[in-house]
């Protein structure tokens, strides 16, 4: 049994990984899940509650930053409602085409959002941009969460 809880961790643990950067994946609660499998091997001997109470802080800190940091990015250039909306869509769609769709899908998506609202092409592509840097920044923070959490697994278990 333990030997096939190894493999699924690790490959929760990867999906997690992936999930940071690809939209249709929840990466921290798949990292959290793998980590959690890795604990149960040895019976939560190595990784004890307390440790995986903060793993469990930092998959839900990993939430609002998915929150904040776009709006955080679109209300730096008083984006309308639609041009969130529409990053959100355009980051669902760019999956579609890989990492091309992932980086210009939310930059187009708060673009055309923005332009349907104001009319204005000029402040569509501001806003676009800032929505873009907003999303781009967490996942920045996202995968500094990610590895952070892992740091404090591998820390623990070593100990």
């Amino acid at each position: 049994m333990d030997d096939l809880r190894w493999p699924l961790a690790a490959a929760l643990v990867i999906l997690g990984v992936a999930g940071t950067v690809l939209p249709a994946l929840p990466g921290a609660p798949l990292v959290f899940a793998g980590l959690l499998v890795a604990a149960s091997i040895d019976g939560y001997q190595k990784v004890g509650w307390f440790t995986l109470g903060v793993l469990g802080v930092l998959t839900l800190v990993s939430f609002a930053v998915d929150f904040v940091a776009a709006a955080i990015g679109a209300k730096r250039v008083k984006a309308s409602r639609l041009a969130l909306v529409g990053a959100t869509v355009g980051t669902l769609v760019g999956l579609f085409f890989g990492l091309p769709g992932l980086i210009l899908g939310p930059f187009v998506g708060a673009a055309l959002g923005e332009y349907a609202s104001q009319r204005d092409l000029r402040r569509a592509g501001h806003v676009g941009l800032g929505t873009w840097l907003g999303v781009l920044a967490g996942v920045a923070l996202k995968l500094a969460i990610i590895f952070t959490m892992l740091g404090v697994f591998a820390l623990a278990y070593a100990l």
